[in-house]
């Protein structure tokens, strides 16, 4: 059950969502109901085309739901209107991708911020980057990196802009275990130091060691839901 001590950061009720119609059609979600209290570290397990990223993506704004209901906090985000879902994702979230999508042209620093230029309340790009351990990278362009590094770059982009809910989809699928243990390592962090919720979808069983709440997807519904009891660091992860 839920943490009721803590305040909803999401809940959704009956979701669903279809792609296509008639005989073709794709039932990507099956009537999912989920709470999850903000500031928890989250783990969204299922194996491709179970339903996980497609939940991620209404929760997160970038998609609509075909039916039901999805709260962030107090709000609908299954009635906003597209001007509205554009200012949540805005003002509230970030994403970080298993591909890393920096700008191959601008440094580090700049990467970064460009997401401080359209956020209202945004931390340096400096502090976004000294916080995932990349303070003396500032100046480097993304070839200049290793794939953990850019993955970094990505996980300060967005934060920089001080979100409440941190999505993270496959953020550790293209990287070897010890580039991937440091990545959940600042997830971690950013959970911990900035109070974020932090989500992340992966097929990866390991990296659900490290979360609060570990929700099993399977054919668009959820399965089980279970609290960690006695987590794991992400140094502590088997690969």
């Amino acid at each position: 059950m839920p943490d009721r001590t803590r305040p909803l950061a999401f809940r959704t009720k009956g979701l669903t969502k279809v792609y296509g119609e008639g005989e073709a059609a794709v039932h990507a979600l099956r009537g999912v109901d989920l709470e999850i209290p903000s500031g928890e570290i989250v783990v969204l397990l299922g194996a491709s085309g179970s339903g996980k990223s497609t939940l991620l993506n209404i929760i997160g704004g970038l998609d609509r739901a075909t039916s039901g209901s999805a709260f962030f906090e107090a709000d609908n985000l299954t009635e906003m209107s597209n001007a509205e879902l554009t200012r949540y994702r805005r003002e509230h979230v970030g994403f970080v991708f298993q591909f890393y999508n920096l700008m191959p042209s601008l440094t580090a620093y700049e990467n970064v911020e460009l997401v401080t230029e359209i956020a209202e309340a945004p931390m340096e790009p400096e502090e976004a980057l000294a916080l995932v351990g990349l303070r003396e990278r500032v100046d480097h362009f993304p070839a200049q990196l290793s794939g953990g590094e850019q993955q970094r770059v990505a996980i300060a982009r967005a934060i920089a802009k001080n979100p409440r809910v941190l999505f993270c989809d496959e953020p550790t699928g293209a990287l070897d275990s010890t580039t991937g243990r440091t990545v959940l390592g600042v997830l971690k962090d950013v959970n911990e130091k900035l109070g974020a919720t932090v989500m992340i979808v992966t097929h990866a069983a390991n990296t659900a060691a490290m979360a609060d709440r570990v929700i099993h997807f399977a054919d668009g519904a959820i399965r089980e839901v279970v609290e960690n009891t006695h987590k794991l660091t992400p140094a502590e992860i088997e690969w």
